[in-house]
């Protein structure tokens, strides 16, 4: 058999995986009228959520339905399996995409349709969201947010009311959070512009960062450094921990609280700072003291990295 006969075949065969990836895209869009200060609930299995604040009274929902199909014949015999809800009771709309998989004694394959949810609505609302696999992302809104995902990010902007985030494997960002925040990743880096809430912070994994804390303020991770600013006088106990980084935190030169600091693998280090030593002192493993004559604590730990407590 020579080269040229061989050609038709390799042809084909680039092609074919191809074609049984190949995706075809459905758009359902809806919208609903509402008052302000209602509720926004999503859950889809898969896809991206995506919020924005508009300026009018709308709801505004755009489900992009990805479907792997090699026909648009096929893509309709897909879609009768899937269930899209999108409905308005009062002030609060929800919107679902659930497919309906044959429970079998084989094991489950990856869905044939993913669905993303884009909507648009009034700047005073609240969201709880929910998708197993795609990112989370959310504008600046007057209202409380739930997040989960197992898989993607989470980005949230300027949230006034309280926060619930959590993702199984990515990152979570938030820009400013102005009431209570909890924020989860098992694997990713969590970074924060501003909180002036009280703030829960935890990682398995990732990088701790948070630039400006106004509140009580928690933060924990397992395999990254800790990073936090924290602006003005503490309101109350705050903790930093790692078992496996640096911790870092920044202070006003004039804020009065107790520093209980503690590493197993490097050195303590509070150049700069009145303090009244009870125990250790700075370059040592451990250092317990009064900082500007005392007042909340503020508890610095880490496993195997240094600790540093800087001016802001």
């Amino acid at each position: 058999m020579n080269i040229l006969s061989l050609l038709p075949v390799c042809a084909l065969l680039a092609v074919l995986p191809v074609s049984l990836t190949a995706k075809i895209e459905r758009v359902v869009e809806k919208s609903f009228m509402v008052t302000p200060g209602g509720t926004l609930r999503v859950e889809t299995e898969g896809g991206a959520i995506r919020v924005q604040p508009s300026a009018d009274g709308m709801v505004k929902i755009t489900a992009r339905q990805r479907i792997r199909a090699g026909t648009d014949a096929e893509a309709d015999e897909i879609l009768k399996k899937l269930t899209l809800t999108m409905s308005a009771e009062g002030a609060d709309v929800t919107a679902t995409a659930k497919y309906e998989r044959p429970i079998t004694g084989m094991r489950w394959g990856a869905n044939p349709v993913e669905v993303e949810f884009i909507v648009t609505v009034p700047a005073q609302y609240s969201a709880k969201l929910k998708t197993s696999g795609g990112d989370i992302v959310v504008g600046d809104l007057d209202g409380r947010v739930e997040a989960r995902t197992s898989g993607g990010n989470v980005k949230l902007g300027k949230i006034t009311g309280e926060i619930d985030a959590h993702t199984s494997g990515g990152n979570v960002t938030l820009v400013e959070g102005r009431a209570a925040a909890t924020l989860r990743s098992s694997g990713g880096d969590i970074a924060i512009g501003r909180v002036a809430g009280p703030t829960t912070v935890s990682t398995s994994g990732g990088n701790i960062k948070a630039e400006q804390v106004e509140q009580v303020f928690e933060a924990k991770t397992s395999g990254g450094n800790v990073t936090v600013g924290f602006a003005g006088e503490l309101r109350g106990d705050c903790v930093l921990s790692t078992s496996g980084g640096r911790v870092k935190a920044s202070v006003d030169a004039t804020t009065a609280f107790r520093l209980d600091a503690s590493t197993s693998g490097g050195s303590v280090e509070a150049a700069g700072f009145t303090i009244t030593l009870e125990q250790g002192g700075s370059g040592k493993s451990r250092l317990v003291g009064a900082v500007n004559g005392g007042g909340p604590v503020l508890k610095l730990r880490s496993s195997g990295g240094d600790i540093v407590l800087a001016r802001r």
